[in-house]
């Protein structure tokens, strides 16, 4: 319960705006009894991050994408990390407030490294074997997570467009991944 409100909190607040007294009051558990779980908000924050990442590490693990070809591999990847998201939005916003006020002071200490480590190796590959055109895995793989997670941070903003839309709806999701994933493959692929 705990880390359900500090994970909303964060996501509405980031690090910074977040008030461990406002967590407190909405799980009527006492401040104190918070920093004794946690230590201090510093290792609620940190617990949270590790928690909303949890989902997303353990489905790329299981995917075993080493003995598919890069452009299978590149679509299941972003195919998991598009569920894994949507079952959690929060998670970008999380990460984008992580980036604008923490600079990634946060987010090096938890193995979400590993997501970034997975899909650049999954371009070098495609690169290396042809199926991919010339491109930096490195910036093809920043460029690739803006497209997937921008829905999801800006999704306050989008949603001023299409009226009546609901964009974290099960059929908007599934659109926005669909769209996402033919517009990375097309990009990426080779001529």
């Amino acid at each position: 319960m705990i880390l359900a409100v500090a994970e909303e909190e964060f996501a509405q607040h980031g690090f910074t705006g977040t008030r461990t007294e406002a967590i407190a009051a909405k799980t009527d558990v006492s401040k104190s009894m918070i920093y004794y779980y946690f230590k201090d908000k510093e290792g609620l924050y940190q617990a949270v991050l590790e928690q909303s990442h949890a989902d997303l590490l353990e489905t790329v693990e299981k995917l075993e994408l080493k003995h598919l070809s890069p452009e299978i591999a590149l679509k299941k990847f972003l195919k998991a990390l598009l569920d894994c998201v949507s079952r959690n939005p929060k998670l970008p916003t999380i990460m984008f407030y992580e980036a604008v006020q923490n600079q990634g002071k946060y987010y090096k200490r938890t193995t979400s490294v590993n997501i970034n480590t997975t899909l650049v190796q999954i371009l070098e590959q495609g690169v290396a074997t042809g199926v991919f055109r010339q491109l930096d895995p490195f910036q093809s793989a920043i460029n690739i997570m803006g497209t997937c997670l921008f829905y999801f941070i800006g999704v306050g903003n989008i949603q001023q467009f299409p009226q009546g839309k609901r964009l974290l709806s099960k059929a908007m999701l599934e659109q926005h991944a669909q769209e996402a994933i033919a517009l990375i493959l097309a990009g990426v692929r080779q001529s």
